[in-house]
């Protein structure tokens, strides 16, 4: 979670945007970007990949097997 964290608070950073601008044009809540960028682990991945999104990014489930290949 923590590289999430960095990955949007620097990416936020670099457009310029307050938390509260950046929520409100990812369409979520502000509490959703806080906690995204305090490394939060009860996330919704719905919401994430909302954040995400913005940067032309998603996060998906991968499986053990996957990353071992």
């Amino acid at each position: 979670m923590k590289q999430l964290a960095e990955f949007v608070k620097e990416r936020r950073r670099e457009v310029n945007l307050t938390q509260e601008e950046f929520a409100e044009r990812s369409g979520v809540a502000l509490t959703v970007i806080r906690k995204i960028e305090q490394g939060k682990t009860n996330l919704n991945m719905d919401k994430v990949n909302l954040v995400l999104q913005m940067f032309g990014h998603e996060l998906a489930p991968v499986s053990r097997k996957d990353l071992n290949e």
